[in-house]
């Protein structure tokens, strides 16, 4: 029986540096799905016909700034803040604010003024359209202008794309069949229904672009004792270990991927939507820092490429540094930040 879908998500000196630190080469660096070089992202033309910012100063900007619960989102913040401050904002830490809806309501509740959002999210969570959009570039474009009616404005996109996968430990593949792709994962649950146990968090159990709508999109359905819900750091680990599952849900990004040996199962008929990260404000501090804010950010999401990111996230996740360390070190490493 089918299960039903749950609705539950320097000032000026510095800034120079920003605007020039990384060229349109560099943004497509990433082995994820990249933008077009010749795109407003990667040339520095802006959506919405705003004149680059330069060097404009955030000197006396009253930001709060938020993240989701998870680590990439608690670097995406981090990175977020420590820009902020050197270029002179007074930034107010909601960093680890809470789950993809939390997050959302605060910015459109006026509580927060940025986060990072994926735009594969904002298209079909937060717009509630039905379809993704195939084309990363005309998905960003897509939401940008549609969310513009709920206050929201999204900046220039980075290149990585964290979107989800299932993976298992590759020392299990061949009790699992040895399956290389999403369609191989159907034999597994026809064939083998006994060792096609699956491990989710929460939000993909229930969101729109999560299990059952991979499940409709491959024609076949993991039993539902088969199924256990998680917190989104355990999955990894139950992978590798098979317990309490063979298959776990992850972010393709994350770093405990390779350090755990698990393979992620190819997405062979294209289901999951691009989800390529992208600063998000409220209207209202957009429409009074934006040139700024264009300066400080455009450069900081082109150095955002998944190689960069995937790294990140293993020094957290897998490694055990802060979130701020890490942000910290990408940004000087990039010329973001002056050492």
């Amino acid at each position: 029986m089918r299960r039903p879908l749950r609705c539950t998500i320097a000032v000026a000196v510095a800034l120079s540096v920003l605007a020039g630190a990384c060229s349109a080469d560099e943004r497509n660096t990433g082995s994820g799905a990249g933008l077009d070089p010749a795109s407003p992202a990667a040339s520095g033309e802006r959506g919405d016909g705003a004149e680059p910012a330069g060097t404009a100063s955030l000197v006396g900007a009253d930001i709060t700034v938020a993240s989701k619960d998870y680590d990439e989102q608690l670097v995406l913040g981090a990175i977020s803040k420590l820009a902020l401050q050197a270029a002179g904002a007074d930034v107010t830490d909601r960093i680890g604010l809470g789950d993809t809806e939390a997050v959302r309501a605060a910015l459109t509740g006026g509580e927060i003024d940025h986060y990072w959002e994926y735009t594969g999210v904002g298209w079909l969570v937060h717009l509630d359209r039905p379809a993704a959009i195939t084309d990363d570039e005309e998905q960003w474009r897509r939401v940008k202008a549609a969310d513009r009616a709920n206050g929201v404005v999204w900046t220039d996109p980075a290149p990585f794309n964290n979107t989800y996968g299932i993976a298992f430990v590759e020392e299990a593949a061949g009790d699992l069949g040895n399956p290389r792709t999403l369609s191989d994962l159907g034999a597994v649950v026809d064939e083998r229904p006994d060792r096609a146990t699956l491990c989710v968090e929460r939000e993909f159990g229930s969101r729109i672009d999560g299990l059952q709508g991979m499940e409709d999109a491959y024609g076949y359905e993991f039993p539902d004792d088969h199924v256990t819900t998680l917190d989104a750091g355990v999955v990894y680990s139950a992978a590798a270990s098979r317990d309490p599952c063979n298959f776990s849900e992850v972010f393709t990004t994350d770093g405990r991927i390779a350090a755990l040996g698990l393979r992620v199962l190819e997405d062979d008929r294209g289901y999951f939507p691009v989800y390529n990260a992208a600063p998000v404000f409220t209207e209202d501090v957009y429409r009074e820092y934006g040139q700024a804010l264009d300066a400080l950010f455009d450069p900081i999401a082109r150095a955002l490429t998944q190689q960069a990111v995937t790294e990140m996230n293993k020094r957290v996740s897998s490694d055990g540094q802060s979130p701020e360390v890490v942000a910290q070190s990408f940004l000087v490493d990039n010329g973001l930040l002056p050492e």
